[in-house]
């Protein structure tokens, strides 16, 4: 399996997903649909379906033209978001198979939009795997509640992709990874992992490269909306729960300006 990034507009990325054996192609919120095709043609692979993470334009936005585009094209969203150009919904749980050595997975992560997907990819040849988290799960972030509550976001975070193994590669709908970085060490000055990736990250984008993907595990040292289990942290957010902790941190974040 190989995985390409497809930058689009301002800070979006669509994702290319090929199945080495057969050239088949999977595309993630493939917005600007012709550098998506043409993404696809130079890695000599068959766009066979669209994942689409949510209903959001800058998500959805190109599944119409994709299926005038390609012909046939199975566009794949959430039931519960109504997601543009959908042909088939997908609910929790739910598999695809991508040529004959790619496996994906629909999670249900809801809260950003009702019915957003995250899409668990595992291949058979042993690599690690990859989830596509779109707006719910940034690089040491997390999306807006513009749909949902703090209870549905710590599920879909802190449990639903929590639980995926720890070298699982994340990659998000977004390059915010520095913004984002430079609020979680204001929650924590002292995570020298989050100082570490910061000044990573601040290099990368200086060559202009993608922050992305970020580990499960790397998330779980850094991001700190999937820390919100962590005593310091309540304590130091004045909250008593993990939820409480979540909706206070949210709250921060969308007034910080950094």
């Amino acid at each position: 399996m190989k995985i390409f990034h497809v930058p689009c507009l301002q800070d979006n990325y669509s994702y290319l997903i090929i199945d080495e054996s057969t050239g088949d192609a999977a595309v993630v919120d493939p917005v600007d649909p012709e550098k998506v095709i043409k993404s696809a043609e130079q890695h000599r692979s068959n766009i066979k379906f669209v994942l689409t993470t949510h209903h959001h334009w800058d998500h959805a936005g190109g599944n119409e033209k994709m299926k005038q585009l390609v012909p046939g094209i199975k566009v794949y969203g959430g039931s519960l978001d109504k997601v543009k150009g959908c042909t088939d919904a997908l609910d929790n749980g739910d598999k695809l198979s991508l040529g004959h050595g790619v496996d994906i997975l629909a999670l249900h992560t809801p809260c950003h939009t009702k019915g957003h997907i995250s899409y668990y990819v595992t291949s058979k040849d042993g690599e690690n795997p990859s989830v596509f988290t779109g707006d719910t799960l940034f690089v040491a972030g997390c999306g807006k509640f513009f749909e949902g509550t703090a209870e549905q976001m710590h599920q879909s975070l802190c449990v639903t992709l929590a639980s995926l193994p720890k070298p699982t590669q994340v990659y998000c709908g977004h390059e915010y990874t520095v913004k984002n970085l430079e609020f979680a060490l204001t929650v924590e000055p002292n995570n020298d992992k989050i100082q570490q990736k910061l000044s990573w990250a601040r290099q990368q984008r200086q060559a202009n490269l993608p922050t992305i993907p970020s580990t499960l595990e790397e998330e779980l040292e850094t991001n700190p909306f999937m820390r919100v289990d962590n005593p310091e942290l309540q304590e130091k957010l004045g909250c008593k729960s993990p939820i409480d902790t979540l909706r206070e941190l949210r709250n921060k974040k969308d007034q910080w300006r950094g």
